[in-house]
């Protein structure tokens, strides 16, 4: 299936110090996707915060072209996730600053909670700020899965509309796929040698992706292709940190499964430790 752009956007908030900054994001990222956007707080609703609010909503300089607030009482997770199928919501938007004392209780809780049971596809805001800071680089997962196509196409889309300067498709490759004992020279030639082979299929592959791309969404984004050998998840969250990228885009998790219950999957390497803003792109055919 082919990405949807994004339509409705989400945000649940909390008068916290990181209000105003979140505030100021999510509306920002509303105008430059031109969807509408959803305030959710999951609290009492007074006069007071009714009134704070408003104001802080009048001060963002951007404007997307449908606001609304909602105030509902309840347990967040159940309350975010139902509003996103109430208002077939496109995408959730979750936002925390790296120098709040909450920030791992918040993530390892209630934000890790709704990437598994979203319907839709999450944004986890790391770093929100009042005055815009460029996506300069989008780092996205090459993974060999039905679903990378969606999230290649969205990487494009999301790049196109914040005026990205670069993505990068990473195919992360297991060190299993080139395990070879290496002895003496010729078995490292021989390790050498299936590495560089593996390393120009995954190229192949994944530049094919990006060939089926329709023009309108690859834009003028520049784009290359990344090769990394490690295990899925960790090695491409530590290759995000590194070069230092805006935004890390990444399948939905896969379906669960038995085994799934006792080893981590590849979105719990980047919950654990995220390295950036992570856009995790839910398949409509997986809702």
């Amino acid at each position: 299936m082919s990405f949807n752009p994004f339509k409705t956007l989400l945000f649940g908030f909390a008068f916290s110090p990181s209000l105003k900054a979140n505030v100021f994001e999510v509306t920002r990222l509303a105008s430059f996707f031109n969807a509408s956007l959803l305030f959710v707080h999951v609290g009492e609703k007074t006069t007071e915060k009714e009134l704070s609010f408003k104001e802080l909503l009048d001060e963002c300089p951007d404007k997307p072209k449908a606001i609304k607030v909602y105030w509902i009482q309840g347990e967040p997770v159940k309350i975010l996730t139902k509003t996103c199928k109430d208002y077939k919501v496109d995408l959730l938007l979750i936002g925390a600053l790296k120098r709040e004392n909450v920030l791992k209780y918040y993530l390892g809780s209630i934000a890790r909670k709704l990437t598994r049971k979203a319907p839709c596809s999450v944004l986890l805001m790391l770093n929100p700020s009042v005055e815009r800071e460029p996506c300069k680089h989008i780092v996205v997962n090459g993974l060999e899965s039905p679903r990378t196509k969606e999230t290649v196409e969205a990487s494009f889309y999301v790049g196109q509309a914040l005026t990205a300067h670069k993505i990068t498709l990473v195919e992360e490759i297991s060190e299993d796929r080139v395990a070879v004992s290496v002895s003496d020279d010729k078995s490292l030639r021989k390790s050498v040698l299936k590495k560089e082979k593996i390393n120009q299929e995954e190229k192949m592959r994944v530049g094919d992706l990006v060939k089926n791309i329709p023009l309108s969404k690859e834009g003028q984004v520049k784009w290359e292709t990344q090769s990394i050998f490690g295990k899925r998840g960790y090695s491409i969250g530590h290759y995000a940190k590194v070069v230092r990228a805006d935004l890390l885009v990444m399948n939905a998790q896969e379906e669960s499964s038995f085994l799934s219950r006792f080893f981590p999957r590849d979105l719990e390497h980047i919950l654990a430790e995220l390295p950036t803003d992570v856009l995790i792109i839910q398949s409509e055919k997986n809702v």
